[in-house]
């Protein structure tokens, strides 16, 4: 288990995260009037559907399309000399640092301190139905995992093949994805918490829930 304290003052002294904002594909760009020190917004409503602050747009075979704020932040760099400029994909045309919530910094304590079991492949992932069943009748830290067992369904290019879980054994403490995104490979499906370290997770969430201060 890691030292909770040291990753929680470790955050502390740097409460932000650098986002940069880049372009979907290649086109000509063009800012609005955004400037170094503006606080921007992501996007907001219940299902996040209202897109964030614009801060570009980028015009492709006439088409032009806003780029926005993904998160609530404030401007540190905005890339005037691309301004009217023909760009690649990927191109960056803004940095902004964002000052990580409560809710973040349990999420990043939480990715310290449990056993994170990936996505081997880039593929949409489903729990066997056994293991589906007991999660919505009593959540998912109602379900306990061993080294071995089937818990996943891996569906990629119409194939659908059984996942087993391997690692300690414990309970299901964080999921990570939805049946209805694609996972890339690398990122965790789910989070599993070690019987004998379950006081300590729950001291990470009470500790980062008092703790921290929001901007």
């Amino acid at each position: 288990m890691l030292n909770i304290t040291e990753l929680l003052e470790q955050l502390k002294a740097s409460p932000y995260e650098e986002i940069h904002i880049t372009v979907p594909h290649t086109g000509h760009v063009s800012f609005t009037n955004i400037q170094p020190g503006d606080v921007v917004y992501g996007p907001t409503g219940a299902w996040k559907d209202k897109p964030g602050t614009q801060l570009a747009f980028l015009d492709r075979e006439r088409n032009p399309k806003p780029i926005c704020a993904s998160q609530k932040g404030v401007i540190s760099d905005v890339r005037r000399e691309l301004d009217g400029s023909f760009v690649e994909a990927g191109t960056r045309l803004v940095t902004m640092q964002h000052a990580l919530t409560r809710e973040e910094v349990v999420n990043r304590l939480l990715r310290h301190s449990l056993h994170l079991f990936n996505a081997p492949e880039r593929a949409k992932y489903y729990f066997v139905p056994n293991v589906d069943k007991k999660i919505r009748t009593g959540g998912v830290r109602s379900v306990a995992v061993h080294d071995g067992m089937e818990v996943f369904i891996m569906s990629r290019m119409k194939r659908e093949v059984p996942l087993a879980y391997s690692g300690p054994g414990g309970c299901i403490y964080e999921v990570y994805f939805k049946h209805t995104d694609n996972v890339e490979a690398g990122q965790p499906l789910v989070g599993v918490c070690p019987p004998d370290q379950l006081a300590s997770i729950e001291d990470v969430i009470m500790r980062a829930q008092t703790e921290w201060q929001e901007e």
